[in-house]
C-alpha cells in the first residue's frame, strides 16, 4: 500500500502527463494543413449526422467495413487510403 507521500507523487505526476499531452494536441502547434484537414473532416462528420447520410465515413467507420471484407494493411492506412481501397474491393 502506498503511503500518503507516494499517492501524492503519482497524483502530481498524473497531472503533469496530462498537461503535456493537452499541450502537444492543440490547435497551436498544429500546421495549417493539419489545421484544414481536422476541419474538413468534421464539417463532413456533421454533415452526415445532420442528413443521415451514410458519406463520407470516419476513419473508424471505414476501418470496421474494411475489417469485415478483410483488406490487409488496414491498420497502417489513414482514413482516405482506406476509402481507396474498399472503393477497389
Amino acid at each position: 500500500m502506498a503511503n500518503k507521500k507516494q499517492t501524492n507523487a503519482a497524483k502530481k505526476n498524473v497531472k503533469k502527463a496530462a498537461k503535456a499531452a493537452r499541450s502537444k494536441k492543440s490547435l497551436a502547434s498544429m500546421s495549417q494543413n493539419q489545421k484544414t484537414a481536422l476541419g474538413k473532416q468534421g464539417a463532413a462528420v456533421a454533415q452526415r449526422k445532420r442528413t443521415g447520410s451514410s458519406e463520407p465515413k470516419t476513419k473508424q467507420e471505414l476501418y470496421d467495413e474494411a475489417k469485415q471484407r478483410g483488406i490487409a494493411g488496414r491498420s497502417k492506412m489513414g482514413r482516405d487510403e482506406l476509402a481507396k481501397a474498399l472503393r477497389r474491393k
